[in-house]
């Protein structure tokens, strides 16, 4: 499915939700934000830090991908690609448990302020929106990479995993942040 316009739409979806869930967390105290719910729960600190974690160390993929393969990608950007799929954080059977590699750096025992929080997750952001905005879209939908839960995706779709990744944490924290607002 072509369309486009979609990465624009992803890339504006990103900042959106950011920003949705900066707004929500706005006013918890520095306790707060490293208060685990419950043990062996993540803290709203802590999901915050992990999307980061895991944006950064997937990101440097997405470029290597882009620099090795975008020239064989030009050849077949006039047949169809993927722009959307299902949110797989959302199947059933998908592993959760596998978010071990990307565990958060900061912690109750290891805080920063929410200031830095929020600047690493927008300075993140921001390199992801740099790299993808002014790309062809035909030719991002015809660069792959690999991954062993999702297989073969394009890198459209590599930024759509993104934004569910970070949408399921988001609501994470934004029900974390409403409990410890009550």
């Amino acid at each position: 499915m072509n369309n486009a316009k979609i990465v624009t739409k992803y890339l504006d979806q990103m900042d959106t939700q950011r920003e949705a869930v900066i707004t929500e967390i706005d006013g918890l105290t520095e306790q707060q934000l490293w208060q685990r719910p419950q043990p062996g729960e993540w803290s709203v600190g802590e999901i915050l830090n992990h999307t980061v974690i895991l944006t950064r160390s997937m990101f440097p993929l997405v470029r290597v991908a882009w620099s090795w393969f975008r020239w064989t990608s030009v050849l077949l950007k006039n047949r169809p690609y993927r722009t959307r799929m299902e949110d797989p954080y959302r199947k059933k059977n998908f592993p959760h448990w596998f978010s071990f590699p990307w565990k958060p750096k900061y912690s109750a025992d290891n805080p920063v302020p929410l200031a830095t929080l929020l600047e690493e997750m927008r300075a993140t952001h921001q390199k992801v929106r740099a790299f993808y905005q002014g790309k062809d879209e035909t030719v991002l939908g015809h660069v792959y990479l690999f991954d062993p839960l999702f297989g073969f995706i394009n890198l459209i779709l590599t930024l759509q995993i993104g934004l569910y990744h970070d949408q399921l944490h988001y609501e994470d924290a934004i029900k974390q942040t409403r409990a410890l607002k009550k």
